[in-house]
């Protein structure tokens, strides 16, 4: 079982409080994902889950059980983090049951789960090298590993991938969602990268200044955002966001429209406006237009064989029935 209720939690550091009073629900099995730009208190949050900080106010439970004053050995968590916390001395094998010597299982119970953990991870081939022989990808993988032979109730990720490179990054973030799949642990993962956040969540919470800005599944959050922050943080690349008569028009202190949903056009349109940057991926091309009036650039998706170059006038048209409408606050109008 790994359901974890947080009730009024709240963190304050002195005078400053960095996490509001907030109510979030974990349920047992779920990939929940944090996110959020630098310094919304996301691993704050994470933390105090761990219990590696001590709550202000209110209550953490798991499972039922509260949690809030309990030590973090005692909470039947396991974390990894950002850095692979490794001991370069010793091997993979040690590496991995190290948590387990300090229980004090036998031997033999031992070498079971390691040998167990190391098939799920693909790592049996490895287990008498020392981490300074492996990759990156493969010493997140042992830092993993020492984290599934505890058995927690759930594993928490502070930000695992951001040590690899952009190939190994991607390769991580299959291995630990068909690793969910196969385990079906709750996770709580927390990163900046919303692409992240959308490929690998079962529930995204968007966090911005302590605060949980909307709790959903990936496509709730892309189509149906609660706010303008949230519009603007999710998707890759971000929604075009627009102020001033075109939002006035639709009775809206602001109107968003994803690239993907603005058609573009050499002859007739109704934006006008002149291309920029162009950033061509293959099966797609994103072109940045300027001088529409209506905000620094708009961010139009097209097909990877569209003919269209630095300085051409070009014509925007979107999807009425795809934009979305915001107030004064940057609430989401019905």
């Amino acid at each position: 079982m790994g359901r974890i209720t947080l009730d009024k939690v709240t963190k304050r550091f002195g005078d400053v409080e960095v996490i509001p009073p907030l109510d979030l629900t974990i349920d047992d099995g779920e990939f929940v994902v944090f996110v959020g730009p630098s310094g919304c208190g996301k691993s704050t949050l994470l933390r105090l889950i761990a219990g590696l900080e001590d709550v202000s106010d209110g209550q953490i439970r798991i499972d039922g059980q509260d949690a809030t004053d309990v030590p973090p050995a005692k909470r039947g968590l396991a974390m990894v983090f950002q850095s692979y916390a490794l001991y370069p001395h010793m091997s993979v094998r040690k590496n991995i049951s190290f948590p387990l010597r300090m229980a004090g299982l036998s031997q033999e119970e031992q070498n079971r789960k390691v040998e167990a953990a190391a098939s799920v991870l693909n790592l049996s081939s490895y287990l008498d090298r020392r981490p300074g022989q492996l990759s990156g990808g493969q010493r997140q993988r042992v830092a993993i590993g020492r984290a599934i032979v505890r058995e927690p109730s759930a594993f928490l990720f502070d930000e695992p991938l951001s040590n690899l490179d952009a190939a190994l990054r991607v390769g991580m973030r299959l291995e630990i969602s068909e690793l969910h799949n196969r385990l079906a642990t709750t996770m709580i993962y927390v990163t900046h990268d919303q692409v992240e956040a959308m490929t690998m969540a079962d529930k995204i919470v968007v966090l911005q200044a302590g605060r949980i800005e909307q709790v959903g599944s990936p496509l709730d959050l892309y189509h149906t955002p609660r706010n303008s922050f949230v519009a603007g943080f999710i998707g890759s690349p971000k929604m075009n966001l627009i102020v001033g008569a075109e939002a006035e028009r639709r009775d809206a202190a602001t109107i968003g429209i994803r690239p993907e949903h603005i058609a573009v056009s050499a002859e007739s349109g109704q934006w006008k406006g002149r291309i920029g940057v162009s950033e061509h991926l293959g099966s797609d091309t994103f072109f940045h237009v300027h001088e529409t009036g209506l905000a620094e650039a708009i961010t139009i998706r097209a097909g990877g064989e569209v003919a269209l170059r630095h300085g051409d006038t070009v014509w925007l048209t979107p999807d009425e029935s795809k934009i979305h409408r915001f107030d004064r606050d940057g609430l989401r109008i019905a």
